[in-house]
């Protein structure tokens, strides 16, 4: 992290906010000993004179702070994050790799605890059917075994026997009916070695996903194959210590809701 001493007026606010303490003041100015940083840019974002930059990172992405365009009413957004749906009815229409790359983006410039950035992911287009096929026969060989089991929960077993189904429909038919990924053009896989980092990041990404007009689900069948089958996680490129966060089905619904739902009251403590 670099200080331009002749923008710099000693104002301090970067050595306040920088929570790794590695900004002091010298003659008046601001000086970054980048011993402990871990080049958040908060420093870069609070300096009044933009005097602090970095070479960790391209400059060029940095925005004005503009209030029309960065800010957003309370209500626009709670009204925003009420009407989001899971979707699982899409068109036959393939999602643009442009809008790909904005909902990519969205995950990248999520938070991540101590400014880690450990956060990848894969999209998959033309293997969906591959994979697809992976999955199914996972869940097939679980829901068999899970049908004989003697303590399986019945609703569990409800579960087992759907897969089954998937599956054979599968065998009859690859470009039938598909219970898995509701013939979606894309998916997303996020990674991290964090489970909050991921999950913070995929949040966010799915308000993207909302924002382009699209429609995703997050598919619990996967992440429940992937942990019984390891050629899954073979196959998205899991590395030592990744965690396979979310799949992130995507695709234009072929549905529109009219209003949002009621949920259950909220259980909160205020203490």
């Amino acid at each position: 992290m670099l200080v331009d001493n002749e923008k710099c007026i000693g104002c301090t606010l970067c050595t306040q906010d920088c929570i790794v303490s590695d900004i002091e003041m010298r003659d008046g100015k601001a000086f970054i000993k980048n011993e402990s940083c871990i080049s958040c840019g908060h420093c870069i974002a609070i300096c009044p004179k933009n005097a602090v930059s970095t070479n960790h990172y391209d400059m060029n992405e940095v925005k004005e702070f503009d209030k029309d365009t960065f800010s957003i009413t309370p209500e626009n957004l709670m009204n925003f994050i009420k009407f989001r749906r899971s979707t699982r009815l899409f068109k036959n229409k393939e999602v643009e790799n442009e809008k790909l790359e904005k909902i990519l983006e969205a995950g990248r410039f999520t938070q991540t605890g101590s400014n880690m950035q450990d956060v990848s992911y894969v999209v998959i287009k033309d293997k969906l059917q591959e994979l697809r096929k992976l999955v199914l026969e996972t869940l097939n060989d679980l829901g068999n075994k899970l049908l004989t089991g003697s303590s399986t929960a019945d609703y569990i077993k409800n579960y087992a026997k759907m897969w089954i189904k998937m599956y054979n429909d599968f065998l009859e038919n690859p470009d039938g009916e598909d219970k898995l990924f509701f013939k979606a053009s894309a998916l997303i896989i996020v990674k991290s070695p964090s489970y909050v980092n991921g999950s913070l990041a995929s949040s966010n990404m799915e308000l993207m996903v909302n924002a382009l007009g699209l429609g995703t689900y997050f598919s619990g069948f996967l992440a429940r194959a992937a942990v019984a089958n390891p050629k899954i996680n073979e196959f998205l490129g899991l590395k030592e210590g990744e965690n396979l966060v979310t799949c992130m089905v995507i695709g234009y619904p072929r549905v529109t809701y009219k209003r949002t739902v009621p949920r259950k009251e909220i259980s909160v403590e205020w203490i």
